[in-house]
């Protein structure tokens, strides 16, 4: 069986969409299971930058077919303005399926959203206001619309007219703000369902026939496993679950389905919004990871917050994961460090713990414990081979072995493609 799950393994922007392009190359399907175009990824080819935010990472390759899958919100407005600006690029989008059990993201979703976030005050969760929370929502009270529903005008528009009066009895009633316009919402909605038309399949099917014909399939994680709504730093999370067990309903495949499981982290930490960040850097050293990694949101430009590799987060989300390997990932970016430092366990209160703790109130307080090794201090950017990277890097590379317990697999030293250092057959 030739399947591998890409799972962020820290607070999501890990770099899975470069490793996920790199690896599609190899892939005949990449499948999108979960999340919306809150998620972002950013790929470089020949030097130049495709952001991509619904869209799975393997529509760059020609011959690869791409799955947005069923659990996955699409926000339709957001997919073709995806897709326009590709086609403007010259790239191919008639290899991408839309699953038709997928749930929608709506305008008035994202104006739930934003009013949401701003009732809660200081105890807000920095969503990034493109309405998933509230689909999910839609989803889980049974009240959502689904892609499927696109299909017969008639019935879609029925559906959405309920909706948008029910929705704006909250957004006035509850919140006292302005009403949605219903007849030029429906008009909006109407126009993207019949251009949505061509690209909605049964993709549950199309996934089982490649899987079971022995295609290469990539499954593609969006966040990561710190922001899963069960195992997260819950309320900090996303609403879906971005973890390998995300995929199996996701997709809509069975748990025998996925083969390989590689976890994507950063060489250091990052994060962005609210939450417990136990190695968070809010000092020149954390300023100066975050310059020289570009650490600006793909989604939202907002800066991320930056630290140093935490094992305890990693060795977590690489145990609920199943990972099978890591790719360690902006190794470069610690090119210019005298000493760099290992989070191996957490202080909570005077008791030490090397497990990721559940309680918010407990993350907050925690101190981190480090190991210090010595930085390379030197460019690496150009390694092409393991054997090439300094003594020092190796070592690193190796104490984050020993406390996640994963062997590092991929190594990458810089944005493009081909500055990506395999070790062993992956996929």
């Amino acid at each position: 069986m030739n399947t591998l799950a890409i799972v962020g393994s820290q607070w999501g922007d890990e770099g899975k969409g470069k490793v996920i392009d790199y690896l599609a190359t190899r892939a005949d399907m990449v499948v999108r299971g979960q999340g919306g175009n809150n998620a972002g990824h950013t790929v470089v080819i020949d030097g130049k930058k495709y952001a991509l935010h619904l869209i799975p990472s393997g529509v760059l390759q020609k011959e690869c077919i791409n799955i947005i899958g069923n659990g996955v919100v699409v926000d339709v407005e957001g997919f073709f303005d995806e897709i326009d600006g590709l086609n403007a690029d010259g790239v191919d989008t008639s290899n991408i399926f839309v699953s038709d059990r997928a749930h929608i993201v709506f305008s008035y979703h994202k104006i739930l959203d934003g009013l949401y976030e701003e009732a809660r005050g200081d105890s807000d969760i920095g969503t990034t206001r493109k309405g998933i929370g509230p689909a999910y929502m839609d989803k889980v009270e049974r009240s959502g619309i689904r892609v499927c529903d696109m299909e017969d005008i008639e019935y879609f528009k029925k559906v959405l007219s309920a909706q948008i009066d029910n929705k704006n009895k909250i957004i006035t009633k509850l919140f006292e703000a302005e009403p949605i316009d219903k007849e030029s919402t429906i008009d909006k909605y109407i126009a993207l369902a019949k251009r949505l038309q061509p690209y909605i399949r049964d993709t549950s099917v199309l996934v089982d026939d490649a899987v079971k014909s022995g295609k290469k399939v990539l499954f593609e994680g969006a966040q990561a496993a710190m922001l899963d709504l069960d195992l997260g730093t819950y309320p900090y999370v996303t609403s879906s679950h971005p973890t390998s067990g995300g995929f199996i309903v996701g997709a809509g495949v069975g748990a025998g389905a996925i083969k390989d499981i590689l976890g994507i982290a950063k060489a250091y930490t990052t994060r962005v919004g609210k939450g417990p960040f136990v190695t968070e850097l809010d000092n020149e050293v954390g300023g100066h990871i975050r310059d020289r990694g570009h650490e600006y949101g793909t989604t939202t430009g907002r800066p991320r917050r930056c630290g140093w590799f935490d094992a305890v987060v990693v060795k977590y989300a690489s145990r609920i994961n199943g990972t099978t390997g890591l790719s360690l990932m902006l190794v470069d970016v610690l090119d210019d460090f005298d000493e760099i430092k290992i989070c191996y366990a957490y202080d909570c209160g005077g008791q030490i713990t090397e497990h990721f703790p559940a309680r918010i109130d407990l993350l907050e307080k925690a101190k981190p414990l480090y190991r210090t090794v010595k930085g390379w201090r030197q460019d690496i950017s150009a390694c092409a081979t393991y054997d090439e990277l300094p003594e020092a890097c190796k070592e690193y590379i190796a104490v984050i072995e020993e406390l996640v317990g994963v062997p590092v697999k991929i190594v990458s030293v810089g944005p493009g493609r081909e500055q990506t250092i395999v070790r062993g057959e992956i996929f």
